[in-house]
């Protein structure tokens, strides 16, 4: 899998669809918080397996967390992650399958963008990107020449 570059100027607004969102269906997109790191982790965890865990903890180490996470109520439908494995790297990303299509995603992933712009980038690394034609179409993604190498080439694996 080959990483993305996204430039964070100019990034779209998601503030439509998550108002739609909030008032069709009651779902807050927000940053976690640290007295709902277990909970989420756990999620995490259940639905995405054990690495993403790994850096959603990573995440919650962060300072404001770098976590944001959608609900509805108490259900977890998605969260996005940003600086976990490296500085300037957004991911990971997931939204529950029974959920997906309805821009949950999309949301979460600019809304995490904004934050990196925020902190001073231009640009931000998508890594290992599994759907690429999601970020091309969300947020202008290009995919990176000769990232096949990247930064998770030498994870320690389950065997």
């Amino acid at each position: 899998m080959k990483d993305m570059l996204v430039r964070l100027i100019g990034l779209p607004d998601c503030s439509e669809i998550e108002n739609r969102l909030a008032k069709k269906e009651g779902i807050v997109f927000r940053r976690a918080i640290a007295p709902e790191k277990h909970l989420v982790s756990f999620w995490v965890k259940e639905n995405f397996g054990d690495y993403w865990q790994s850096e959603v903890e990573v995440a919650f180490s962060r300072q404001p967390v770098s976590c944001l996470i959608a609900h509805r109520g108490n259900e977890i439908l998605g969260f996005a992650c940003y600086e976990s494995t490296a500085r300037n790297f957004f991911g990971p990303t997931g939204t529950l399958e029974t959920e997906r299509g309805k821009g949950i995603g999309k949301v979460l992933l600019i809304k995490s963008l904004q934050s990196m712009k925020e902190m001073g980038y231009a640009y931000t690394i998508i890594g290992g990107v599994g759907p690429a034609e999601f970020y091309q179409k969300a947020v202008g993604a290009k995919l990176i020449d000769g990232s096949e190498t990247s930064i998770y080439e030498h994870l320690i694996r389950k065997k």
